[in-house]
């Protein structure tokens, strides 16, 4: 009874055991076949990360603003009766731009003139009498200080009929004209604004935080809308003396050469600012995965993505540098990471590659 048990528990083993036995087989089975079913890997496009010299830059908006810049007026009211350029034209120091009408002023000019020689005449007759002795002391100081009125009185109106011929102060362009031949102008009434260009200031705010890097001297392009294709050079000249309370930001002032004149006082400006150069580890802008809990790209080793987290420096055109998280010579991906997740295999193809240029140039710029 007891060798029956025994057979029959055998028996019940080896059944047990072979449908274990296929079972398993039917699970490496599923699992083979799952395997040929996994998804291919994902194509993306890698770049190196190289080590190149750098000269970093501190990036602003600005205005353009005149070295000379003032609104043309008269200070003596008069009729306008000759105007002597041209709106939008160049003038120099000195040359005539507006004449008031003086004929009144001419006539007592006139008038000034003839006291002024009888006063003279009156004088030299006094000086030969008072060296003879036929008239006083006193009587010739008189004639004297009659005379010296008499020739302050022609400058004075010599000046004021000066005073209504205006002129331009300074080397510069004139906008547009605003007076009329035979207009009445108040006193103060405008006449034309006149600009000087060349030089030209540039006026734009650094944060803070950027005090200690920038200095009178240090050099600086900027870029202004309209003007395709063109960088202009220029300088720091002046730095404010204090911050803006509201932003703490402060002014800085920059010159730069115009003589072209195709930069404009009022002329909105983006503008750089050269630090020294530096040696920094760069790689293309559009590698880095930007996420509030911290940046990171996908490095490629073999035929696999890995994540790995990084902190970034400065920046310049399609490129941006690397302080930590990848080293000279990584192979990063720098398209099609967004479809990555770290361990997952890539396959790489580079025909097509996304921009990194240091001062790309786009067709509509």
């Amino acid at each position: 009874m007891k060798k029956r048990m025994l057979i029959m528990l055998g028996l019940a083993i080896l059944f047990i055991a072979g449908i274990a036995a296929v079972k398993v087989s039917q699970l490496h089975a599923v699992i083979a076949q799952m395997a040929k079913l996994a998804p291919p890997p994902s194509a993306v496009t890698t770049a190196v990360a190289k080590r190149e010299r750098w000269q970093p830059s501190l990036s602003a908006v600005g205005s353009l603003k005149a070295v000379n810049g003032v609104t043309i007026s008269t200070d003596l009211a008069g009729i306008v009766s000759q105007i002597s350029f041209q709106s939008g034209g160049s003038v120099k120091t000195g040359d005539p731009l507006v004449k008031l009408d003086s004929q009144q002023e001419e006539a007592q000019l006139r008038s000034a003139e003839a006291r002024r020689d009888l006063a003279k005449l009156n004088f030299e007759r006094q000086r030969s009498l008072v060296a003879d002795g036929a008239v006083s002391r006193s009587e010739f100081d008189s004639a004297e200080s009659e005379f010296r009125r008499a020739v302050a009185a022609v400058d004075e109106v010599r000046a004021l009929i000066a005073r209504k011929a205006i002129a331009a102060p300074f080397d510069g362009v004139l906008g547009i004209r605003q007076v009329d031949l035979g207009q009445y102008l108040n006193v103060g009434a405008p006449i034309v604004p006149l600009e000087s260009v060349d030089p030209i200031y540039v006026e734009f705010a650094l944060p803070q935080q950027n005090l200690q890097q920038i200095a009178v001297g240090k050099k600086l392009r900027l870029k202004a809308a309209g003007i395709a294709g063109e960088q202009f050079e220029g300088e720091i000249t002046a730095i404010d003396s204090r911050l803006d309370e509201s932003t703490r930001n402060i002014m800085i002032q920059g010159t730069l050469k115009n003589p072209e004149k195709k930069l404009r006082p009022g002329m909105f400006v983006n503008v750089e600012v050269f630090l020294p150069e530096k040696d920094v580890i760069s790689i293309p802008a559009s590698s880095i995965n930007y996420a509030p809990y911290g940046d990171s790209v996908f490095v490629v080793k073999q035929n696999q993505a890995l994540q790995q987290f990084v902190k970034l420096g400065p920046s310049r055109g399609d490129q941006v540098s690397v302080v930590s998280g990848v080293k000279e010579g990584d192979e990063v991906v720098s398209s099609g990471g967004f479809k990555l997740r770290s361990g997952v295999p890539v396959q790489v193809n580079n025909s097509i590659q996304p921009g990194n240029e240091a001062n790309p140039s786009p067709p509509n710029m």
